[in-house]
């Protein structure tokens, strides 16, 4: 599978969620500049019924995950790596997991982001995994819910209306920011995708 993270577009939004300064940029001489996306807007990909700005508590999971940096550029590969190393420990291990794949964006510069690629599992397996492979808590409590659907390559049009939303709503997001994958990245065609964003707030 191809499909990469489109760094820029989703770059500027992420720096947006955290608080962090992102640069505009002016329109060409002659351009207008491009309307700006409102908080009731959300991308046309979405189906009824689907969460875009949804409020509800994040329930804390026991997870098992590595952590990882990667470019923007490399990003879509360097988590799907992540990934297939997690569950190839899970099936020497014997451990199902109890839900879909996740990944907690933990900090963002211009260069690329850390991030923690997480698996859900039932309870701390007894004997604790050693290397790169570590148990913990998925994020919990107070956050926002939102559906994507569609490519990688057009996430960068969520989290833009993502970031717009929490402008026009004056809601102060933590941190951090979690991707779930209702759909398995690595077995489902790009264009079918379908991602849950939370975003915990303040």
């Amino acid at each position: 599978m191809s499909c990469r993270i489109a760094a820029p577009g989703v770059l500027f939004v992420v720096l947006a969620l955290f608080g962090l300064p992102a640069q505009a940029q002016s329109p060409a001489p002659g351009e207008k500049s491009p309307p700006a996306i409102s908080a009731p807007d959300t991308p046309g990909a979405l189906q009824p019924g689907d969460a875009f700005g949804e409020p509800m508590t994040l329930p804390e999971k026991t997870i098992i995950y590595v952590k990882g940096s990667a470019s923007w550029d490399s990003a879509f590969d360097t988590l799907m790596k992540a990934f297939k190393s997690l569950n190839q420990y899970l099936d020497k291990a014997g451990i199902k997991p109890t839900g879909p794949a996740m990944t907690i964006y933990t900090s963002t510069d211009d260069r690329g982001f850390s991030f923690e690629a997480a698996l859900p599992i039932a309870q701390a397996p007894k004997d604790p995994p050693t290397g790169e492979f570590m148990i913990g808590k998925s994020p919990s409590g107070k956050a926002l819910k939102f559906v994507h659907r569609g490519s990688y390559d057009a996430m960068d049009s969520t989290y833009e209306a993502i970031a717009n939303y929490l402008d026009e709503k004056r809601l102060e997001a933590k941190n951090l920011f979690v991707e779930e994958y209702v759909s398995d990245p690595q077995k489902t065609d790009p264009d079918h995708m379908v991602i849950n964003v939370y975003v915990p707030i303040n």
